[in-house]
C-alpha cells in the first residue's frame, strides 16, 4: 500500500475510534459527580438559585451536582475557570448577563464569552430591585432621588462587584438622575447585602433573589422594583414606572459548558436542566426567591446561542456611551 494511502487509512481509523470513544462516553455520561460553578460568593441570589436547581438535577442525573463558588471580576473569574475546564460535561457554569457586560466593561477580559463557552440552556430571569439601608430617611423613589442629589458627597453605594449587573444598573440610574456616587464593590451580592443590613453603606441595586428575603423580613428598605409589574415576592415595593421613572432592568441566567463539550453531552445536560426547571417544587422555591423560570419556548440550546451576541451589544452600548471601563 502506498505510504500516503497508509497514512490516510490510519487517520481514518483514528477518527472513527475517537468518534466511538466520544459516543460511548456521551452514552454513559454522567458516571460521577458534576460541578456547577457559581461565579459569585455564597449566600447571594445567584448562589441560592444555583443550589435549588443543583439539588433537583442531582436527583434527575443520578449523580451529585456540587455547587462551587468562584467569585471575582464581576463573575469573570468563575466563568474563565469553566472555559479552561475539561470539555467533558462535568464542570459547567452558571453564566448570566454579567458575562455579556464583561466583554465590554473590561478592556482585557480573561475569556471570550462567545468563543470559549458553549451555551446549554437559558434558565431564569430576575428583575433588579433598588434597596436601601433600613434607616435611610427616604420614602419612595422621588424622595430617594432628592436625598441622593443633596447628599452625593457623603452617600455610599454598594455593589456585588465591578461589572455586576446591579452595579451597572445603579451606575445607569445615577447618570439618569445626574449624580456621581463612589461605588464600594464586594465579591458578590451576599456579602454586600450583609453590610447593607448592618448599615455600612446607603443603597444597592441587586437582583430580586438577593433582595427578597431581607425585604420580607424588614431588614432593608425597598425603594423600587425596576420593572413594569410588581414582584409577587415583595408586592409592597412599588415599581419604578409606578413612581414616574421609565427605567427597567433585569438579569438573565443560563448554563454554559466549555466550548468543545460534545453535543450529545450538552443535550443530556440541557434535558436534565429543563426537567429540573419544570419541577413544580423547584418553581415554587424560585418564585419565593423572586426568580422567573423562562418559558419552554426559550429553553432550547439554540435560543440561548441566539441571544449572546445581541446581549453583548445591548449591554455594551450604555457602557460605551457613559465611558465606563475597567483595565
Amino acid at each position: 500500500m502506498p505510504l500516503a494511502r497508509a497514512f490516510a487509512a490510519a487517520a481514518a481509523v483514528l477518527i472513527v475510534g475517537a468518534h466511538e470513544i466520544i459516543s460511548a462516553s456521551a452514552e454513559d455520561w454522567p458516571t460521577h459527580s458534576l460541578t456547577l460553578v457559581v461565579p459569585w460568593a455564597a449566600g447571594g441570589g445567584t448562589d441560592v438559585m444555583g443550589r435549588i436547581l443543583a439539588r433537583r438535577m442531582s436527583e434527575i442525573l443520578g449523580q451529585p451536582v456540587v455547587v462551587e463558588n468562584i467569585s471575582g471580576g464581576g463573575g469573570m473569574v468563575g466563568s474563565a475557570h469553566v472555559a479552561r475546564a475539561e470539555p467533558d460535561g462535568y464542570t459547567f457554569d452558571f453564566g448570566s448577563r454579567s458575562d455579556a457586560i464583561n466583554m465590554t466593561l473590561y478592556k482585557h477580559p480573561i475569556y471570550n464569552f462567545q468563543a470559549d463557552l458553549a451555551p446549554v440552556i437559558l434558565v431564569a430571569d430576575q428583575p433588579t430591585v433598588l434597596v436601601a439601608r433600613k434607616d435611610l430617611p427616604v420614602d419612595g423613589l422621588k424622595d430617594f432621588v432628592s436625598y441622593v442629589k443633596k447628599n452625593q458627597g457623603t452617600i455610599k453605594l454598594g455593589s456585588a462587584g465591578v461589572g455586576s449587573t446591579g452595579g451597572v444598573d445603579c451606575e445607569i440610574l445615577n447618570r439618569m438622575i445626574g449624580v456621581s456616587i463612589q461605588e464600594i464593590p464586594y465579591r458578590g451580592s451576599g456579602p454586600a447585602m450583609q453590610d447593607l443590613i448592618a448599615g455600612q453603606f446607603d443603597y444597592f441595586c441587586t437582583i430580586s433573589g438577593s433582595a427578597a428575603a431581607p425585604l420580607q423580613n424588614g431588614l432593608i428598605k425597598g425603594i423600587a422594583a425596576l420593572r413594569h409589574e410588581r414582584l409577587p415576592s415583595v408586592p409592597d415595593v412599588l415599581t419604578s414606572f409606578e413612581q414616574g421613572m421609565d427605567f427597567e432592568a433585569s438579569t438573565w441566567f443560563g448554563f454554559f459548558a466549555p466550548k468543545a463539550t460534545p453535543a450529545p453531552i450538552i443535550k443530556k445536560l440541557r434535558d436534565a436542566s429543563a426537567a429540573a426547571m419544570q419541577t413544580p417544587s423547584v418553581q415554587e422555591q424560585l418564585a419565593t426567591n423572586g426568580t422567573y423560570v423562562v418559558s419552554p419556548d426559550k429553553q432550547s440550546t439554540e435560543y440561548l446561542q441566539s441571544i449572546i451576541g445581541p446581549e453583548i451589544e445591548k449591554n455594551g452600548a450604555p457602557l460605551k456611551a457613559a465611558g465606563i471601563s475597567v483595565d
